[in-house]
């Protein structure tokens, strides 16, 4: 700061700024990093083991549907590729939105937040609209296109067609919990989840044996567990109580705030939606060797949904905090936030993997009894999977590079490992090793991709962090002067 300038202005400015705080917003900024993380994650955690076991309950009752269980699997593994793309869309506002609503959080700009939260609300009405139309209107041909055979169709047509009527529902979970995780409040998030997931592994059993309506139940259970989760969320965020709630007033979207989400929004986005990709190309290249080998692509991404899924839950309880501390100026914070991550990720990402490559027939005989699908697995799963015990560097390195509003860097390593890496590896390599290329061609990707995303992060962290000084020390010397200004005035 010049010397022309009063420090009582900067720390009338940082008094100020501390008085507007909400008690979360306090704990953001000065609790002990490993403590806070913890409580934030936990419930996160909580919460999408929860969705995990529902999810994955859906697919143990239907791969072990007597004499047709391989194949079912099959087709709802297929459907997988398309439900994965619509819900992809709902990153633009939970994995965009949220992050900036949470920077202006730290900048003590609540108004702004709110209106985030309410244009999410709106975005997400309009992707729920241009995502079911177009897949009703062209359903069998594009089940055909990401790996359906004439043996598979029937059931992932029927599982398809019901679970797209749930399409709001998923499209709210996905996209406005984050918004519940930013106001501190990742227990209720959890608590949504926990309640429609309990409601699904209930029915489930009931819908598909009990009243005899196979996958069309299981989609169906599917649909009212989204959509009682949806309710809870929606009811929480409409509520005046809310320290961030939806306003029908600030739902008329803002050119500024919606380029903003979208923007830092693409990374999560081709994260999640470049997984409808890799399902096209794969289960296209698999369904030429057999059924079966898409039945075992489905077991081992059921496996990889093991670990991801709850690491995606830690992610979303670490972000807010990562934001937070990087609107709030306070590079200690956030170096100290980024090491929490990176620790946590990176080690229970190597142990989880590297226990499913050495009991492949363990994981393979929860979701089917078929010896011969359980053979197939036991031989593809340690190749499959080889890449994965190092793609923890990158998963911690991507949920930083997004809560810091990184958004250049975020999209190109969202890209690097399936569109530039494994897409061409899994069209290429299966003309010199046959099927195994398919599943080589991800342990070649992760790891590539691991080793590549590590090595820019260690460059370009230490820059982030000196650019936050910069923008600190400009945001004290404005604040300063317009206290000068109006003192001489």
């Amino acid at each position: 700061m010049q010397g022309g300038v009063s420090s009582s202005g900067a720390a009338a400015f940082l008094c100020k700024k501390a008085n507007e705080m909400k008690n979360f917003d306090r704990e953001f900024a000065t609790a002990p990093m490993w403590p806070l993380m913890g409580k934030m994650a936990l419930p996160c955690v909580a919460a999408q083991l929860v969705n995990l076991l529902y999810s994955i309950v859906d697919r143990i009752y239907i791969g072990h549907i007597p004499d047709v269980g391989a194949d079912a699997l099959a087709g709802v593994g297929v459907c997988s590729t398309v439900i994965i793309l619509v819900s992809a869309f709902a990153q633009f506002v939970g994995g965009g939105g949220a992050p900036i609503a949470s920077i202006a959080l730290g900048q003590g700009d609540r108004d702004r937040a709110g209106r985030i939260l309410s244009q999410g609300m709106t975005l997400l009405i309009l992707f729920t609209v241009l995502t079911m139309l177009p897949i009703y209107l062209f359903l069998r041909p594009i089940l055909f296109a990401v790996g359906a055979s004439p043996a598979t169709l029937p059931y992932a047509e029927s599982y398809l067609s019901v679970y797209l009527v749930g399409t709001f529902f998923v499209m709210v979970n996905t996209g406005l919990a984050a918004f519940l995780n930013i106001q501190g409040r990742p227990a209720l998030s959890m608590a949504a989840v926990s309640v429609g997931a309990g409601v699904n592994i209930v029915l489930d059993p009931i819908l598909m044996f009990g009243a005899g309506m196979g996958v069309v139940g299981a989609a169906a259970a599917s649909v009212i567990s989204q959509g009682i989760s949806a309710g809870i969320i929606l009811h929480s965020l409409f509520s005046p109580k809310a320290a961030l709630r939806i306003s029908a007033g600030r739902m008329k979207p803002e050119r500024k705030i919606i380029q903003g989400m979208l923007a830092l929004g693409v990374s999560p986005f081709v994260m999640t939606s470049t997984e409808s990709l890799i399902g096209l190309v794969m289960n296209s290249g698999l369904r030429s060797f057999g059924d079966i080998y898409v039945s075992a692509l489905t077991i081992m991404q059921s496996a990889m949904q093991m670990v991801s899924i709850p690491l995606q839950g830690f992610g979303q309880g670490a972000s807010p905090v990562l934001s937070y501390n990087y609107g709030h100026g306070d590079r200690g914070r956030v170096r100290q936030g980024a090491r929490v991550v990176m620790t946590v990720m990176a080690s229970y990402n190597f142990a989880l993997f590297l226990f499913m490559i050495l009991n492949p027939g363990l994981i393979a005989r929860i979701f089917t009894s078929d010896p011969a699908l359980i053979a197939v697995v036991r031989r593809v799963m340690p190749v499959f999977l080889l890449g994965m015990t190092i793609f923890g560097l990158q998963r911690a390195c991507q949920n930083t590079f997004v809560a810091l509003n990184q958004a250049k860097v975020s999209v190109f390593i969202a890209l690097l490992r399936k569109v530039f890496l494994l897409v061409p590896l899994a069209l290429i390599l299966p003309h010199f090793f046959g099927v195994m290329g398919i599943y080589g061609a991800e342990a070649v990707a992760d790891g590539t991709a691991a080793v590549i995303c590590t090595l820019l992060f260690v460059r370009r962290f230490p820059r982030i962090l000196a650019g936050m000084d910069s923008a600190a020390e400009n945001e004290m010397d404005g604040a300063a002067e317009n206290e000068k200004e109006k003192a001489e005035r």
